[in-house]
């Protein structure tokens, strides 16, 4: 256990002393290693690349640069005009939008991080102009925006698969209701925020209107539902289905919308590039140090010490929760899946939790982390497009944190939210 001290206690310093996270896994675990283990050092770059020779993960870059694409494309803004001409005319009306705005492009990208960047850099100021307050509309994109993650493609859902052995379009599909029941409940927030605030609509569209806008972004639309469809209709695997994403967006970009321009294509290229490159470096060095944890029988001793706990499974599993939202708030979503998934799905599996919904409610404990500080990457980007500091925007986003619990801890407890669509698909495909 010495060695195993070692390695979080110089983990956590390095990521106090600012070292990002991918140098800090690699640093701890190679310092670790040599002197606590006979192990050579060429482990390191060994369980690295190993990890990384993997099939599923391709679908990573190609899932960032759609989004790219879709968001130099215009696709975003399509998606916000549609978003707009059904819900403006509520209470809360320009947050509706956010919200609603956020899930579609979430179909889209993959991401949290884009999703606020494409949604936010247009709404915020919209939500300004209109008497919200600067730091509440922030926070309300900054948190529509973790539904990146959930509703599919998504990132984390094929880095988890790549880790847990679970199935892709399984956990692609299974992320659908999860996705459209947080977004729900952020808009009742907002509404009941808009009615504190005196938030009205901006006039409700007409029906000529609103076909008008889904006639605009039904090729935008169509992207999600050539994904699912093609995975499950067995026309293509996940990591085709990210190639074949990439393909129409490009026709679209160039051919329907005529938005795309060679210049912004080579500017989604270098974005893309310089982002998989420091997802890769750090999916790489995550391995690393999630096999010297398997090395030294963590994930082993940790599960056999939590489930030998006099304790039913409701306190364990608020117990894996707990857990993964402390760690949520240090680490980021794809480090703490490599290296939480092998200990703690054997955890929720001896309690009766499946892997695929397990996937669900990990991906759901770490969106929450990309609006808590101190590692809150959506607060980072909301920040900078809101120019709201992150002190306020901590404060003002404290009732969308306790909403998304809610949702999560119905998501943990409440098996067919994610695992009733994955059923109903599995029993028509047999």
């Amino acid at each position: 256990m010495s060695g195993v001290a070692l390695l979080f206690i110089l983990l956590i310093g390095l990521m106090m002393a600012s070292v990002p996270v991918g140098i800090s896994l690699g640093l701890s675990t190679l310092v670790t290693m040599v002197l606590t283990t006979n192990l050579d050092v060429i482990t390191i770059p060994q369980y690295c690349f190993r990890g990384l020779d993997s099939f599923p993960l391709m679908a990573i870059p190609f899932f960032m640069l759609a989004g790219n694409l879709m968001k130099f494309g215009g696709l975003s803004e399509k998606l916000i005009n549609l978003s707009n001409s059904l819900v403006r005319g509520f209470k809360g009306g320009l947050g509706h939008v956010t919200v609603l705005a956020s899930m579609f492009f979430a179909a889209l990208s993959g991401s949290a991080p884009a999703t606020v960047m494409a949604i936010g850099s247009n709404v915020i100021p919209q939500m300004e102009k209109h008497g919200y307050d600067r730091g509440y509309a922030t926070a309300l994109a900054s948190t529509a925006g973790t539904i990146g993650v959930i509703i599919p493609p998504s990132i984390p859902f094929v880095i988890y698969g790549v880790v847990s052995g679970a199935s892709i379009s399984d956990l692609f599909v299974a992320g659908i209701i999860p996705g459209i029941l947080i977004g729900i409940v952020l808009m009742v927030v907002n509404y009941i925020y808009a009615r504190k605030y005196g938030y009205g609509g901006e006039g409700r569209a007409s029906f000529r209107e609103f076909l008008h806008e889904l006639k605009d972004a039904i090729w935008a639309l169509l992207v999600p539902v050539i994904i699912l469809g093609g995975i499950y209709g067995g026309i293509f695997t996940p990591t085709e289905s990210a190639v074949v994403a990439v393909v129409y967006t490009l026709i679209i970009g160039f051919v329907v919308y005529k938005e795309l321009t060679w210049k912004k294509v080579w500017d989604a290229f270098m974005e893309t590039g310089a982002l998989n490159g420091t997802t890769t470096f750090m999916v790489g060095l995550s391995m690393s140090f999630a096999a010297y944890l398997t090395l030294a029988g963590i994930p082993s001793a940790v599960g056999q010490a939590i489930l030998s706990l006099d304790a039913g499974p409701v306190v364990i599993l608020l117990l894996i929760n707990v857990v993964l939202l402390v760690v949520g708030c240090f680490v980021d979503n794809i480090s703490s899946t490599i290296i939480l998934t092998p200990i703690l799905l054997p955890i929720a599996q001896g309690v009766g939790m499946t892997a695929v919904q397990f996937g669900i409610v990990m991906t759901v404990n770490l969106a929450i982390g990309f609006i808590t500080p101190p590692y809150g990457v959506n607060l980072f980007y909301g920040s900078a497009i809101g120019k709201v500091s992150i002190e306020e925007l901590s404060k003002k986003i404290l009732p969308f944190i306790g909403a998304m619990i809610i949702c999560l801890l119905l998501l943990t407890f409440i098996e067919p939210l994610s695992m009733w669509l994955p059923t109903l698909m599995a029993a028509k495909a047999g």
